[in-house]
């Protein structure tokens, strides 16, 4: 900073000024007005004023370069704001940035850049599809107007991303390995067990294609659906995903995937955990090899008659740390309440030879009467419907019951519509009852324990479907749709990184919301003012992500600097 003075005929100013640059070019501003002559001399005292002056000058330069210098703005109640000038801007997205680099993406588009020599930025691209599709998700389109609210806006057109997502496509096998890599470095994986689902997002769209298919809909949507498949680590975060037709049997898209994870990740050991579904023959004996083993849900109301026997038997139950036997039938309502009580037995079906495990809980039990009981009471309202409808398996309907006759046998002249008492009482006899089926040898409580962690890879469909809005999808292209899912494959990555950073304290809703609400008022020339309330959930993000922004103001060159630092791999 230095001194400047204005002369007039009548008296002599003090201003304190600096060079800043402005729309690329460079120009002067003031700093403070430090008054009149006469006003300095008091300011000085026995000093020169001109001397004194400096002496303030070369204090506020030291102030600003430890940054501990006092700003003082100015506005005024009869100066319009100037049009089309941004005066905000979210910064949520660093904390992102800073994930996302050190996952080494950038390097892995530049490697695609290269290899296909374009010259537009991929990792613009792909990193504004991943900050966007976490904080503000919309349609392409949209979210490139949404990213110029970011501090670092975007520098790229609409084409340019979409061009972007082929090549993402081609690469996308690539890009889930080598992510996979990079992410042992970020964080430490629970890689012994893997948990793999399905699930299928609809399009907005009339007409099926090569691609979008009509197929069962988990969100009960009558369109053309595209279906995903994702294997997890054992602390949630995602390992691999393939996209295929919607029509396609979900349970021949585990063992392509689970091939290629053991090519391509370098993964030679692991258990595979899934629900009834995937449990397939063939999918079990893939599974049933030295360092591969399984455990999969069981449907006991599809067991042979002599192991729903077995199952729902009263005596042999054990409790984890106890060697007593437990009979169910005498179990105490509130002293049992929340045990989990087991049993298990070898049993060779379809050649192979697999513990079953089966638990029972009086919590689990309540639980399924409850929702039993709300879908009873709603099938009785809709009892007297004119028509029946089709249902699904775990549809409420399926308690209504068509009778062609009264209950004394009497031939009735009309159809009569009532509740199916002989199918609720035989659900009732499984509720508490759950199994699973298993090739290992580890004890039973380790193997239930392990298998209730299913609950986390729900938690990621729902994030991508609810959160970050991947549905429906409004691209029409195969490969763009793939490279429209590997964006929130990543994307989900990265939160679930943030996520495990915050030590799993918060809810997905507060981070989210959190960074959303992360926005910056633009101090001309001077810096940044934080619009957002700093609570415990900003001041841990700033601690895990090593900057701050929740300074009173931050000044322009201390924010470059914070831009810069998270785009560089710490680890």
């Amino acid at each position: 900073m230095k001194v400047s003075i204005s002369k007039s005929k009548n008296t002599t100013i003090f201003y304190i000024s600096k060079s800043i640059w402005r729309d690329g070019k460079s120009t002067t501003k003031t700093v403070e007005k430090l008054g009149t002559l006469e006003e300095v001399q008091v300011r000085a005292g026995d000093m020169d004023p001109y001397e004194w002056a400096k002496q303030y000058a070369a204090e506020l330069t030291r102030k600003e370069k430890e940054g501990k210098k006092e700003i003082i703005l100015k506005y005024s109640t009869s100066k319009l704001i100037s049009k089309d000038v941004q005066r905000s801007v979210n910064i949520g997205y660093l904390f992102l940035q800073d994930i996302y680099y050190n996952l080494g993406l950038d390097k892995i588009c530049t490697s695609i850049s290269r290899k296909y020599k374009f010259t537009y930025d991929l990792n613009s691209i792909l990193s504004c599809l991943i900050y966007s599709r976490i904080l503000f998700p919309a349609s392409k389109r949209r979210t490139l107007e949404d990213a110029r609210h970011f501090l670092e806006p975007p520098a790229f057109d609409l084409q340019h991303m979409y061009r972007g997502l082929e090549y993402l496509c081609r690469e996308s096998d690539l890009i889930q390995a080598q992510l996979y890599k990079s992410s042992l470095d970020v964080i430490k994986r629970k890689k012994g067990v893997l948990y793999y689902d399905c699930t299928n997002y609809y399009f907005e769209i009339e007409m099926e294609d090569d691609f979008r298919k009509y197929g069962y809909s988990k969100e009960h949507k009558p369109n053309p659906i595209v279906q995903m498949g994702l294997f997890m680590d054992a602390d949630g975060i995602p390992l691999s995903f393939s996209v295929f037709a919607g029509n396609e049997n979900e349970q021949i898209s585990m063992t392509p995937l689970e091939k290629k994870i053991i090519s391509d990740f370098g993964l030679k050991k692991f258990v595979v955990c899934t629900d009834a579904g995937l449990s397939s023959t063939a999918n079990r004996k893939f599974n049933d090899v030295p360092n591969r083993r399984y455990i999969t849900v069981q449907s006991v109301k599809k067991l042979k008659g002599f192991l729903q026997e077995f199952c729902l038997g009263s005596t042999g139950w054990h409790l984890k740390g106890s060697d007593k036997e437990y009979c169910i039938d005498d179990l105490d309502e509130e002293k049992d309440f929340d045990k989990v009580f087991y049993k298990e037995r070898w049993i060779n079906e379809d050649g192979l030879e697999q513990r079953l495990i089966v638990t029972f809980s009086l919590k689990y039990r309540d639980y399924q009467r409850k929702i039993r009981d709300r879908q009873i009471a709603k099938a009785a309202k809709v009892a007297e419907s004119s028509s029946r409808q089709h249902f699904r398996p775990n549809d409420y309907k399926r308690f209504i019951q068509d009778k062609y006759c009264t209950d004394d046998g009497e031939i009735a002249a009309n159809k009569v519509r009532g509740l199916d008492t002989a199918r609720i009482a035989r659900e009732e006899k499984y509720d508490g009852f759950y199994a699973v089926c298993t090739n290992l040898e580890d004890d039973a409580s380790v193997i239930v324990a392990v298998n209730r962690r299913r609950w986390e890879i729900e938690e990621c469909f729902r994030i991508i479907k609810q959160e970050f809005k991947a549905r429906p999808a409004y691209l029409s292209r195969e490969d763009r749709i793939t490279a429209h899912f590997l964006t929130c494959f990543i994307a989900l990555i990265v939160y679930r990184i943030l996520e495990k950073k915050l030590k799993d304290r918060y809810t997905c809703d507060e981070i989210l919301n959190t960074l959303r609400s992360m926005d910056m008022l633009i101090a001309d020339d001077e810096g940044y003012i934080p619009e957002y309330t700093r609570t415990d959930l900003t001041d841990e993000l700033h601690e895990v992500s090593g900057f701050r922004t929740d300074y009173q103001i931050v000044p322009t060159k201390e924010m470059k600097k914070i831009c810069t630092a998270t785009k560089k791999k710490k680890i």
